[in-house]
Formats: structure tokens, sequence, C-alpha cells
């Protein structure tokens, strides 16, 4: 039987288990010790990871592509929302998006928007 992907979603934020981070991938910097997966648009709430830097690692590569390492257990805390346990390994970090239409004449398209 083949083996389900891991997939755990809090809100706006999908993270997918993955075996490898591209080489190209480098560490984000942390907000106030914090690694923060994504804002909120109007309350200024964040999903974000409190651990120390031995244990959970944000990075990004050329593409906007987002990744977490992690080396221990960690918990995943919103103000809104459940708090999840993540376990130890390798996620690529999704966040949502929504279609939006462009009034901007210059740009004359529709354009993704990710929150």
């Amino acid at each position: 039987m083949a083996e389900r992907p891991i997939l755990v979603r809090q809100g706006d934020v999908l993270l997918r288990a993955v075996g490898a981070i591209p080489v190209t991938a480098t560490p984000l910097d942390r907000d106030a010790g914090r690694i923060i997966l994504a804002y909120g648009e109007v309350t200024g709430h964040a999903h974000a990871i409190e651990a120390p830097a031995a244990e959970a690692t944000l990075l990004t590569t050329e593409e906007n592509r987002r990744f977490l390492r992690l080396m221990a257990g960690v918990d995943l805390v919103h103000e809104e929302h459940a708090t999840i346990r993540l376990s130890p390994g390798l996620y690529e970090v999704i966040l949502q998006r929504e279609w939006t239409d462009d009034d901007d004449v210059q740009r004359e398209r529709a354009r993704w928007r990710f929150d």
C-alpha cells in the first residue's frame, strides 16, 4: 500500500512533508525570536513557531518557495486557531492564495494574491 502524504493545515498555512529541501535554500531571519510562517491580514496575528534555532529553521529558495526543517517536535501557534504539534522532519510551507482582478490599468491583467 502506498504511503499517505503528511499534510498539516492551520488556517491559510499548509505544511506538506517532503523528502528533501533544495540545496539552494537559505535560512530566513526570525521575527523577535519566532519563525513566522504567515501574518494575518487584519488582526496582525501570526502562524508562528517558537523554538530554538537548533530545533527549527525556515528556509527559502530563489523561487520564493519556503521550507521548514524541524529537528525536534515543535508547536505551531496562532491566536485564532488550535495549537498543532509538529513532528520532526522536513516540510514545504504553502500559503493560501486567492485570485484577484487587478484594477491597475498599467498591468491590465489579473494576478495571484498570496496571504
